[in-house]
């Protein structure tokens, strides 16, 4: 039993480690932060528990059958990377240039002034994918699936529920701190959290640029 749980636990390590930089969930919280601003303790509850459950299909999903997608559509990780960056970049130069005015609620029918109508196509694209889990978590997770494949079946299924088990915890991560992220910023008052917005945006573009250039060299390489 001992031999069999020691490289278990030792890949549920290696998959937390690699997929807890890409996925950032300390960062990330503060970046999708704005979104949940309009909503109660209880609705926000309710739309990061849901976040988390669409970031575990994703990775779930990739981790058993995204060879098969790529090979289908006859992608590469690498076009990958260059499309979820470009993504990712988009978003950053969103949120860093809107200045725009809020909009009173009387201006606008009741339906849509309301914060959970109005987040609710908001939900999977893109706060779960691609600023939760994007195009650099999915990379990982092609590495670590290969690092877990072996000919033995029952071994591949020791090693794949090994990296379930790091998905779920990164997953845990991710509800943690979207849900505490707000007191955080409230700490740091009004001023401070502009500031930290702003450079949260900032980050994104970067973090989206790191991403597609990477997909650049890679498709250089190649």
């Amino acid at each position: 039993m001992t031999n069999y749980l020691h490289p278990f636990i030792h890949l549920v390590f290696i998959g937390l480690i690699a997929l807890f930089p890409v996925v950032n969930p300390i960062g990330t919280a503060f970046m999708v932060n704005p979104y949940f601003s309009e909503l109660t303790r209880k609705e926000r509850i309710r739309v990061v528990k849901r976040i988390a459950f669409f970031a575990f299909c994703i990775s779930a999903l990739t981790l058993f059958t995204g060879h098969w997608i790529l090979e289908l559509f006859g992608l590469s990780v690498p076009v990958i990377q260059l499309a979820g960056g470009i993504m990712i970049c988009k978003i950053g130069w969103e949120f860093l240039s809107s200045d725009k005015p809020a909009v009173t609620t009387a201006t606008i029918p009741e339906k849509e002034s309301n914060p959970m109508a109005r987040l609710e196509n908001k939900l999977f694209y893109p706060i779960t994918f691609p600023m939760t889990t994007g195009a650099g978590t999915i990379a990982v997770l092609f590495t670590l699936s290969a690092h877990g494949e072996a000919k033995d079946l029952s071994q591949y299924l020791y090693n794949t529920g090994a990296l379930l088990v790091s998905i779920i915890g990164i997953c845990i991560l991710i509800f943690i701190f979207y849900i505490n992220a707000d007191r955080l910023i409230k700490y740091l008052g009004s001023r401070n959290e502009i500031i930290v917005n702003r450079l949260m945006a900032f980050l994104i573009f970067c973090v989206g640029l790191q991403i597609a250039i990477g997909g650049i060299t890679h498709l250089i390489k190649g």
